[in-house]
């Protein structure tokens, strides 16, 4: 039997900026990014829960921003901003995920998981497999990003990236995320897509 692979395509940092929300419309709209998640805190925030209501075809889920917060406080943390999320939407998340993945760090990680579980929230790093691959230079090339699809292996991955439009952002990571929008509607990208039978979706779908 021919083997299954889908790929979910989520672009982190919706709410950051207006321009960084354009950028990942652009990215689902002519590439192919199927989801998104949401920083609620951000100026960008209610510009991008907009963006989330008006485009049912991208799931949306939290980008739950955590770097400063103490352990202890981090269940509260994601409650709140679960609740402001609510707010911003509309609806419930389809998926909650962290910012610089610090659900990842061990003081941590057992509040989160517990926290997605008892939401009925789909978590990165949990069912779906998450795919590294795609993040800095030189990983952000359209040649790096068909090497990567073609590679993927059989079931459901997630391909994590950060497209948008740099204008004003005061970040480390500028100038890649319009290389990053730039590959991801690349149409050779979408062709090869197509050509290896993946299935794209969104968190939603699984």
């Amino acid at each position: 039997m021919p083997q299954i692979r889908r790929l979910i395509v989520n672009a982190d940092d919706l709410g950051y900026t207006a321009e960084i929300n354009r950028g990942i419309l652009e990215a689902h709209e002519r590439g192919i990014v199927t989801s998104a998640s949401l920083m609620v805190d951000r100026p960008g925030a209610a510009d991008g829960a907009a963006v989330a209501r008006a485009t049912p075809s991208l799931s949306v889920g939290l980008h739950a921003v955590l770097d400063r917060v103490e352990p202890e406080c981090c269940e509260e943390e994601l409650v709140r901003q679960l609740a402001r999320f609510g707010e911003l939407v509309g609806r419930r998340p389809t998926h909650v995920d962290s910012h610089h993945h610090v659900h990842r760090e061990a003081e941590v990680a057992q509040t989160f998981a517990a926290f997605a579980e008892r939401e009925g929230l789909p978590a990165r790093d949990g069912a779906v497999r998450h795919e590294p691959r795609f993040y800095g230079q030189p990983a952000i090339g359209v040649e790096r990003l068909l090497h990567i699809l073609a590679t993927l292996p059989e079931g459901d991955s997630e391909l994590g990236c950060h497209p948008g439009y740099a204008n004003g952002l005061s970040s480390r990571y500028t100038v890649e995320r319009e290389q990053e929008l730039r590959t991801l509607t690349d149409p050779r990208v979408r062709a090869h897509v197509e050509e290896l039978g993946i299935a794209l979706i969104g968190w939603r779908e699984l």
